[in-house]
């Protein structure tokens, strides 16, 4: 149901047409379409676990208004991505060997972006919020689930599951291209504590008491094709 709502949202968003006026001259303001993929590289930002980055995919779509006689242009994205996160554990409470458990987050974002003009609509500065929905944590390789999370006494790989999955983010990021292709790099931050909800999960602490804490960090660079 959640992401039949996303999908719905972003329908409304791709069949956004416009018609502008001016002062005493009129304006053609373009829509373009584009589709758009490429590479992740994710993390989450946390005091409570070490992690490590991990590489993963992204694909989306893009609803572009070209407003020729503005500083900048305006557009509304969905975009679908699978990425991956290492969590150091050791597997025995007495070890000292760290071995970085993978897992695997899917999210699906919403997101309005003004795009600021350096050189025309050829070279721009993207920055906008977006909407974010994830799915739980999902451990790559099930053999590492009795893994013992490092900084905890008895918190196990497998426990790091159920995940806050609604979140608000942040969006920066720079696009360069012509015609019908571009190349695009993009820095998404989540303001929202993701890891919240596995405090509500009566999950054993012991060795590290603090409040789970982690925010999104994640890189995308993509190409993109326009219509």
């Amino acid at each position: 149901m959640q992401k039949r709502q996303l999908i719905v949202l972003v329908a409304l968003c791709i069949g956004f047409v416009t018609v502008s006026y001016g002062q005493g001259r009129n304006y053609r303001i373009q829509n373009g379409f584009g589709i758009y993929g490429g590479i992740t590289q994710y993390d989450i930002l946390t005091d409570n676990f070490t992690t490590k980055k991990g590489n993963g995919w992204q694909a989306g779509a893009s609803a572009t208004v070209d407003i020729p006689h503005k500083w900048y242009n305006v557009s509304y994205t969905i975009q679908l991505s699978e990425n991956h996160v290492g969590i150091s554990s050791r597997p025995l409470p007495i070890s000292l060997n760290e071995e970085f458990v993978d897992y695997k987050i899917f999210t699906a974002q919403v997101a309005l972006l003004m795009h600021v003009k350096l050189i025309q609509s050829f070279l721009t500065i993207d920055v906008g919020p977006m909407i974010q929905y994830n799915g739980d944590m999902e451990m790559d390789d099930k053999k590492y689930e009795n893994y013992i999370i490092n900084s905890y006494d008895n918190l196990l790989a497998k426990d790091l599951k159920d995940i806050t999955n609604f979140n608000v983010d942040g969006a920066i990021g720079v696009s360069a291209g012509y015609a019908f292709f571009r190349l695009k790099a993009q820095y998404i931050y989540g303001f929202t504590n993701m890891l919240n909800k596995l405090n509500d999960s009566n999950l054993d602490l012991t060795g590290n008491d603090k409040k789970i804490k982690g925010n999104q960090s994640m890189f995308a660079f993509t190409a993109m094709i326009t219509f």
